[in-house]
Formats: structure tokens, C-alpha cells, sequence
């Protein structure tokens, strides 16, 4: 039987713990970018602008603030090779969240809407596209900034055809590398 002292955690509990952590900035950064999106859309509304044209305004300016945050805090020790990619899979990952949160909007807006004057309310249009469309749009968009945008720098990179490098048996022993991304 294997001896796992309370000193040497498991890489199962290693794992979640990076993982929390993870979810942790996430969150943080989720959160600050929701508060801006959330002010924005509001003064939008306040000025007259279109529901779903508020919506959209509102959610690109706060998701500039979400990748800088996500890259340069979240994920900053994740594999950074070309930030322009990552801006672009971003934002496109990032309209597809939208997409989601527009679709509650306007599945409330204008399809409940049009039954029960109730949901053309503004706070019926903060219930279903700032809460429902943004928590459901952000479990999306964390799984995949993590797996597309903001990837493992401990990925493997694929090897080219060929015959296999030479094997030294002098060469040491590397220990594999850790799933935890980071150590703050």
C-alpha cells in the first residue's frame, strides 16, 4: 500500500486545488467585468438605446476587460504564444457566450414579452440577460477559454514524422510536469 503522508497531498487533490484556484480568478475577473457590463447596459437603457444593442455595447466593453484580466492573471502561466490568436479565439468564444445571453434576453423580451407585458420591464431585461444569459454564457466561456484561448502550457506538442530521437541513458529523469498552473 502506497504511503501518502498528509505533507505530500495526492495530484487528484493537487488538481482541485489548482482548480479552485483557477475558478477563483476567474471569478474575480468575472465579476469585475460583470459589474462593468451591468453599468454600462443600465446607462445604455437610461440613454434610450435598443435592448439588444445595449446588450451588445455593453458585453464587448467588458469583455476586453475580461481577457486582459484572464490573460494576464488568470492564465498567466498558460501557454502565451501569439496574443493576437488568443484576442481573436477570445472574442469569438466570447460571441458565442453572448449569443447565449442575447438569446434569454430576447426569448423574455420579446417572446414572453409579447404575451405578458411583465417581461419588457427593465428588470425583467436584467433578470433574464444579466443573470440567466451570463451565468449560463460564463460556464461556457470558462471551459472554453481554459481549453481553447488559455491552454496548459504542459500540453503536449505534437512531434514531427521522423524516426525518434536517439534515447541516452545517462539523460536524468524529469519529473512530470505540474497540473497546477499556478503557485499565487
Amino acid at each position: 500500500m502506497p504511503d501518502i503522508s498528509p505533507t505530500q497531498p495526492s495530484g487528484l487533490r493537487v488538481r482541485i486545488r489548482g482548480l479552485v484556484r483557477e475558478l477563483g480568478k476567474f471569478g474575480t475577473v468575472g465579476t469585475i467585468s460583470f459589474a462593468i457590463d451591468l453599468a454600462i447596459f443600465n446607462a445604455l437603457l437610461q440613454a434610450g438605446v435598443e435592448t439588444l444593442l445595449a446588450k451588445t455595447i455593453s458585453t464587448v466593453l467588458a469583455t476586453t476587460v475580461a481577457f486582459t484580466g484572464n490573460r494576464f492573471w488568470t492564465w498567466r502561466h498558460a501557454a502565451h504564444a501569439n496574443m493576437a490568436r488568443q484576442y481573436t479565439m477570445f472574442f469569438v468564444l466570447n460571441a458565442i457566450g453572448l449569443g447565449i445571453g442575447l438569446a434569454c434576453l430576447a426569448i423574455s423580451h420579446y417572446g414572453l414579452g409579447s404575451v405578458w407585458p411583465v417581461f419588457q420591464t427593465k428588470l425583467a431585461d436584467n433578470i433574464s440577460g444579466q443573470l440567466i444569459g451570463t451565468a449560463v454564457g460564463t460556464l461556457f466561456r470558462f471551459w472554453s477559454y481554459r481549453r481553447f484561448v488559455f491552454p496548459s502550457a504542459a500540453t503536449p506538442v505534437a512531434t514531427p514524422p521522423g524516426p525518434p530521437p536517439p534515447h541516452d541513458s545517462r539523460a536524468t529523469v524529469t519529473p512530470p510536469a505540474s497540473p497546477v498552473r499556478d503557485t499565487a
